[in-house]
C-alpha cells in the first residue's frame, strides 16, 4: 500500500470524528501486517478523560478484529474549519497513543506518518518518537 493510500483513508476517517468540544477533527488509518486497513476517529465525550484518540480507535478496533501485527498508521487532524484536503498543521500521536502503537508494532520499524495532505507529510519511525520505550519483552513472559 502507498503512504498517499494510507493518508488518504485517514483524512477520510478524519470527517467521521466527534469532536464537540475541541472541535480538532483526527482520523488514523492503520496497516496491519497482512496489509489490511483499519480506520479510527477521535471520539469526545462530556467527561474529557473518556475521550478516545484516533490512533487508539484504529488500534483497538484491529485488536478487536484479530490484527495483533501492525506495520504502519497515518494521522491526519486538525480544526473543522480546515480543509478537509489540506490541513493547517500536523496532528502527532500523544503519548499513551505512542505507548499502545509499542504493543503491537516493533519500534524500529512501526512507521508513523502525519500528514497535512496526500503528498504533505512526515514519516517518523516509532522508536523516533517513543525513544527507550518499556514493551512486552521488558517483562518476563511475552505478549501473544
Amino acid at each position: 500500500m502507498r503512504k498517499q493510500e494510507l493518508i488518504r483513508a485517514a483524512m477520510k476517517a478524519r470527517l467521521s470524528a466527534y469532536a464537540p468540544y475541541s472541535n480538532y477533527y483526527v482520523g488514523a488509518a492503520l496497516l496491519s501486517e497482512d496489509g489490511s486497513v483499519i480506520c479510527g476517529c477521535n471520539v469526545e465525550n462530556a467527561s474529557y478523560g473518556a475521550s478516545n484518540c484516533a490512533e487508539r480507535t484504529a488500534i483497538f478496533k484491529a485488536v478487536s478484529e484479530g490484527h495483533r501485527r501492525l506495520s504502519m498508521i497515518a494521522i491526519a487532524g486538525g480544526p473543522a474549519t480546515d480543509d478537509p484536503e489540506n490541513l493547517s498543521g500536523y496532528a502527532y500521536p500523544c503519548g499513551i497513543c505512542r505507548q499502545v502503537m509499542r504493543e503491537f508494532g516493533d519500534p524500529a520499524e512501526f512507521r508513523v506518518l502525519v500528514a497535512r495532505s496526500e503528498n504533505d507529510y512526515e514519516t517518523y519511525r516509532l522508536e523516533e518518537l517513543l525513544a527507550h520505550s518499556f514493551g512486552p519483552s521488558n517483562l518476563s513472559v511475552e505478549a501473544g
